[in-house]
C-alpha cells in the first residue's frame, strides 16, 4: 500500500510539473528576428509631397534600446513609435527639390543599416502666385474657391499649399493697360512673376533677381503666415521712344505720372522689351565710355535700374523728349524726383521700339 501511494504521489509530482515546464518553455523562447518590411516614400520615388509623413515599417515594435532611423539632410520634426511602425512627422515640412535619405539601423545587431532615398517636388508655381497675389505684389487678387479653406497663419498648413494650392481664381485690377496683361500666365512663370518676386526680395533683404530660390520660398512662406503685405503698391511704367519720347507710370491702378524723356541714341540704344527694376539709388556717379572712346562720369540722381546698365533718373539736358542718353531712360529733376518712390523694386518697366 506504501509502495502504490508512493507511486501515485511520484506520479502526481510529474503531472504537476509538466504545465511548469511548458510555461517556463514559453518563457525562454527566442523572439523573432527584427525586419525591417518598408520604408514610405518608397526608394527612389520623385515628387513627393515634402509636407507628408516618413513611414518605416519593421515585423515587430521597435525596441526601446533601438535607435530611430535617421533623416539626411537633418529636418526639424519628431520620430514616434506606432505599433510596429516609426513615423517621422517633419516641423514645417522637407523643402522642394530635395533628395532626403533615410537610414535604417536598429542598432542590436538584428537589423542590418539599410538607406533608402527620395525626392520632393519643386513648389507650386500657381501656388507661388496665389501667395505673390494674397500679400499684394501683384496687380491680381486671388479669392480661393467656394468652401476652401486657407492655410492662415500656420507654416506646415502653407507648406503643404505650396506642394497642393488651393483652387481659386484671379481677378485684375481695374486701371492698367493691355501691355501688362499679356505678360502674366496662370500657373506658368513670367514677367510679371519675375517682377514680383524681385520686389518681395528687396522688401525681405535679398538679392533682387527675381528667382524663386529656396530662400525665397522659405521667406515667403514665413510671409505668408505672419500677414507680412506689401507696403509700396504696384507699378507699371512705359517708356515710349516715339517723339516726344515720354515715361509713363499706372500705380495701384491709376496713370500718375507722365513726363518727357530721353532715350538712347542710335550707337547706344535703350533696350526695347520689358524689365523690372533691380537697383535703386538716390544718388550716384554714374561711369563710363562714351561713343568717341573718352570716359564719363556724371553726377545723377534719383535712379532705377531696370537692364544691366539702363536705368530711369535725372540728369541735366537743355531739353527732353527725345534721344539723348546712352541707353537710359532721362527725366527732368521734379520729374525724376516724383518717378523715384511710384518705382518701387520689381516694377517692370516696358521700353518700347
Amino acid at each position: 500500500m506504501v509502495a502504490v501511494g508512493a507511486g501515485a504521489g511520484a506520479l502526481a509530482a510529474t503531472q504537476n510539473q509538466a504545465p511548469r515546464a511548458a510555461a517556463q518553455h514559453a518563457v525562454t523562447s527566442t523572439p523573432p528576428p527584427l525586419r525591417l518590411l518598408s520604408v514610405t516614400p518608397a526608394s527612389g520615388a520623385q515628387g513627393v509631397d515634402g509636407a507628408g509623413e516618413v513611414t518605416v515599417t519593421f515585423n515587430q515594435p521597435l525596441p526601446a534600446s533601438a535607435p530611430m532611423p535617421r533623416l539626411a539632410p537633418a529636418v526639424a520634426g519628431t520620430w514616434q513609435r506606432e505599433g510596429d511602425m516609426a513615423v517621422y512627422t517633419p516641423q514645417t515640412g522637407i523643402p522642394a527639390d530635395t533628395t532626403e535619405t533615410v537610414t535604417v539601423e536598429a542598432g542590436d545587431g538584428t537589423v542590418r543599416s539599410e538607406e533608402s532615398s527620395f525626392r520632393t517636388a519643386s513648389y507650386s508655381t500657381l501656388r507661388l502666385q496665389e501667395l505673390l497675389a494674397q500679400l499684394g505684389y501683384l496687380p491680381l487678387t486671388w479669392t480661393p474657391a467656394a468652401g476652401t479653406a486657407i492655410p492662415a497663419g500656420s507654416p506646415p498648413a502653407q507648406l503643404a499649399a505650396a506642394y497642393q494650392p488651393p483652387p481659386g481664381a484671379f481677378t485684375w485690377h481695374a486701371g492698367y493697360p493691355s501691355d501688362l496683361h499679356g505678360f502674366w500666365q496662370q500657373g506658368s512663370a513670367n514677367l510679371i512673376d519675375q517682377g514680383a518676386i524681385t520686389g518681395f526680395e528687396a522688401d525681405h533683404g535679398m538679392t533682387a533677381n527675381g528667382v524663386a530660390s529656396p530662400a525665397v520660398w522659405a521667406a515667403l512662406l514665413t510671409a505668408a503666415a505672419n500677414g507680412e503685405h506689401n507696403q509700396h503698391g504696384y507699378s507699371y511704367a512705359i517708356a515710349s521712344q516715339g517723339v516726344p519720347e515720354t515715361l509713363t507710370i499706372w500705380h495701384d491702378g491709376r496713370d500718375v505720372f507722365s513726363s518727357y524723356a530721353n532715350t538712347g541714341i542710335s550707337v547706344a540704344p535703350t533696350p526695347v522689351g520689358t524689365f523690372p527694376v533691380y537697383e535703386k539709388l538716390p544718388y550716384q556717379v554714374m561711369q563710363g565710355t562714351n561713343p568717341d572712346g573718352s570716359h564719363y562720369a556724371d553726377p545723377v540722381q534719383w535712379v532705377s535700374y531696370f537692364e544691366g546698365g539702363s536705368a530711369v533718373h535725372y540728369i541735366a539736358r537743355g531739353s527732353y523728349g527725345w534721344p539723348q542718353s546712352l541707353g537710359c531712360v532721362e527725366l527732368p529733376y521734379s520729374a525724376a524726383e516724383e518717378a523715384y518712390p511710384i518705382l518701387p523694386y520689381g516694377t517692370l518697366v516696358t521700353v518700347t521700339p
